[in-house]
């Protein structure tokens, strides 16, 4: 059976409290963190030193996910800071190869993101050199946008070449992942999660975390 992963994205915290935020999904996989520019994206979240106090404090590894531009430039101090994932959009990088290599190099996971509309088609001789491929289930910039169906066949491809390639490359998609969604996820083949309000929204966090779990198990 495919081990399933649901990493909460903090996109939703309280940025106030976030020490006290990162407990509340201690049960978890990891704590997905959105780092966003105000360029790629129309929001502003935060940078690298907010990102390496929160590898010093969060009970979980970080799920990095850089929403930014200039990836190339900017990606591998995240992965130097510690982070066990760092993943740039494909959309922002100008040797998408070249940066997946850093990242390794520097001891992170590689990832890479494709928004909703990016195919994935031109990058599948690359798959080799990613770790984890996030597929954008909503327009990324914002939590709490509701899940675009519209993503699953590319999901259902991206798994096929993964299985046809015979790859450890998992498939990460993010956005509007709720216990109803969370199926149709992965049931095309997508195998690690990112939630936001349902986790940060729900008065039980942890028991949020486990029904997602449940939810996307039932596909197993």
């Amino acid at each position: 059976m495919t081990h399933l992963r649901l990493n909460p994205s903090i996109l939703s915290a309280d940025f106030v409290n976030l020490e006290a935020e990162l407990q509340r999904i201690a049960s978890a996989d990891a704590v997905h963190v959105d780092v966003m520019d105000n360029h790629f994206v129309p929001n502003l979240t935060l940078g690298l030193p907010i990102v390496r106090r929160i590898q010093q404090v969060s009970p979980l590894p970080l799920d990095v996910h850089l929403m930014i531009e200039d990836a190339d430039r900017w990606a591998p101090a995240y992965a130097e800071s510690g982070a066990a994932s760092v993943t740039f959009h494909a959309e922002a990088a100008a040797a998408p190869v070249r940066l997946a290599r850093e990242l390794r190099d520097a001891g992170a996971k590689a990832g890479m993101a494709l928004r909703p509309a990016t195919p994935v088609e031109p990058y599948l001789d690359m798959l080799g050199e990613l770790d984890l491929l996030l597929v954008m289930t909503v327009e990324p910039g914002f939590g709490g946008q509701s899940f675009l169906d519209l993503t699953l066949p590319k999901i259902r491809r991206a798994a096929e070449a993964v299985r046809g390639a015979d790859l450890p490359l998992v498939i990460q998609v993010d956005g509007g992942i709720t216990e109803e969604t969370i199926l149709r996820a992965a049931d095309a083949g997508a195998t690690v999660f990112v939630a936001g309000s349902s986790v940060y929204g729900a008065d039980d966090a942890a028991a949020a975390i486990t029904a997602l779990r449940a939810a996307a198990a039932r596909t197993a």
